[in-house]
């Protein structure tokens, strides 16, 4: 949660976003009771709006409708997101129509009625080197944003992640990934997106991919190691 490496760079970016005046909450869905959805089609059918299982959705949900923002914070997982938020992800089915609609040669869901606009950023970290391991995961939340009312707004992406946090316990001049994501805080406030210049900061190399596997080969075995004695 906020001791992970997605935190790292999650962390400075919502105080960037408190300092200009932003009200923030923070919410880890590790500590959330949010069922898988049942695809039972209630939300739309029999109870508009409304998903039929109770748990915390319940009281999630307004407050996303509410939000002029929404950030997702996970690190890469099997090149996805986490399955917590996907099970949250799915859960937001009220959020639109049941009715269709071609728009621009693609079909889509009329957006529920009185949704306002709210900007999607996404903030994710990869134990893996390069920016190609992000894809399928922004290119999930890119077409989440394809329909109204959500409008994607830029995506924080700190490949290697693992590397930031050891150069900054060992003082090497990376502190400015951390200054530049309170920065792209700032300017979400202020602007409603965040400039490319500012993400390609916080995803610039760290060190060469062959140093940083070398190292990680030699961590893990480290630990295993260590286990195996201690067992």
């Amino acid at each position: 949660m906020d001791k992970g490496n997605t935190a790292l760079i999650l962390t400075p970016f919502l105080e960037g976003m408190i300092e200009s005046g932003a009200e923030v909450d923070l919410y880890y869905n590790y500590n959330l009771n949010i069922k898988p959805c049942r695809g039972c089609f209630n939300c739309w059918l029999k109870t508009p709006g409304v998903c039929a299982q109770k748990d915390d959705m319940q009281w999630l949900l307004p407050k996303m409708r509410e939000a002029d923002a929404i950030v997702y914070a996970t690190p890469v997982y099997s090149y996805g997101m986490n399955g917590q938020m996907k099970d949250m992800v799915d859960r937001m089915m009220p959020l639109a129509d049941p009715f269709m609609e071609v728009v621009d040669g693609r079909s889509r869901h009329i957006p529920g009625e009185n949704e306002k606009p709210c900007k999607v950023v996404l903030v994710s970290n990869c134990g893996l080197w390069g920016m190609d391991n992000f894809e399928p995961l922004v290119a999930h939340i890119k077409k989440l944003c394809q329909d109204p009312p959500l409008e994607f707004a830029g995506a924080l992406l700190r490949p290697h992640g693992e590397a930031l946090r050891t150069m900054l316990d060992m003082g090497s001049p990376v502190g400015d990934i951390v200054e530049v994501a309170r920065d792209a805080g700032r300017q979400l406030f202020r602007e409603g997106k965040i400039s490319q210049d500012k993400l390609d900061t916080i995803s610039r190399e760290l060190l060469p991919q062959e140093i940083y596997v070398d190292m990680a080969n030699e961590q893990f075995r480290r630990v295993m190691e260590k286990r195996k004695v201690n067992s």
